[in-house]
């Protein structure tokens, strides 16, 4: 059974952002912060990138919980390919990730949750209330119990 973050725990979620776009990254980063969102944010441009990261930080054994909010369209390694990588990787397999992409394509919505995306959230959909879904997001990672990622099931 694999061991799961306390509420507390929850301050140092880390909110891995896969975005190649400056201005959709800029608006999201905007949005957390007019939400008071102030975990730590970290923004990748790749899912190459993405994988990098989190494998760093198993390699430097940093634990604390990650949340991964993902772009599909991507340059060199798209966001299906990304969470495809990290459910076929032993140690990333269990980390949380919701697409938050302009894709309202059926054939994408269906890959995703075939992944086993937590959610799939449309940019454009988003619109005005991108706060609320940003604090949708915040509710939803304070209410779940998170996995370790890079820890063997015992």
């Amino acid at each position: 059974m694999p061991l799961t973050w306390n509420k507390e725990d929850l301050k140092t979620l880390t909110i891995l952002l896969l975005e190649d776009d400056d201005g959709e990254a800029k608006a999201v980063l905007r949005a957390f912060r007019k939400s008071r969102i102030l975990n730590h944010i970290v923004r990748v441009k790749d899912g190459l990138e993405g994988l990098e990261m989190l494998r760093k930080r198993l390699a430097e054994d940093i634990r604390e919980p990650v949340v991964a909010l993902v772009d599909i369209n991507m340059p060199r390694m798209n966001g299906h390919e990304f969470v495809e990588a990290i459910r076929a990787d032993s140690d990333l397999h269990e980390l949380t990730v919701f697409m938050l992409t302009t894709s309202e394509d059926s054939h994408d919505i269906e890959r995703a949750y075939d992944s086993h995306v937590a959610g799939y959230i449309v940019k454009e959909r988003a619109g005005e209330d991108f706060l609320l879904l940003v604090n949708t997001l915040e509710s939803y990672w304070r209410v779940v119990e998170l996995p370790h990622i890079g820890t063997a099931a015992s």
